[in-house]
């Protein structure tokens, strides 16, 4: 038999806690984001500082190029299901981004996926 993923009580839906994606750890409080920006493409670090459309990262890689995820947004939200497929360079300690244009909070699932992609050097 199979476990309801969740119930409603006098018209209120509750999901199961273990159903709920849980945020990613937090560097000094920061929090794990990837972050897209005009020119520079794609990162994924801890967002140091946010000032309209200019972003600071710590501790933060490129993805130069992603599979195993449709859309940025589950690859923030699951990681990647085929690591070995992308394309991530060493993190650098700090990197400020203009003209960014979407913020994503990242789970713990898709940072710790992000993580495991091997560096990509040439």
């Amino acid at each position: 038999m199979t476990q309801p993923q969740s119930i409603s009580i006098d018209n209120v839906e509750y999901v199961r806690k273990d159903q709920l994606a849980e945020p990613a750890q937090t560097l000094d409080g920061k929090p794990y984001v990837i972050c897209r920006s005009r020119d520079a493409a794609v990162f994924a670090g801890y967002l140091v500082e946010r000032n309209g459309r200019e972003v600071e990262l710590a501790n933060a890689r490129r993805i130069y190029y992603w599979d195993g995820a449709a859309t940025l947004s589950q690859l923030a939200q699951d990681g990647t299901s085929k690591p070995d497929q992308c394309k991530f360079p060493a993190p650098v300690d700090r990197v400020e981004l203009l003209e960014v244009c979407e913020v994503l909070y990242v789970t713990e699932k898709a940072r710790l996926s992000i993580a495991s992609v091997a560096e990509w050097v040439e």
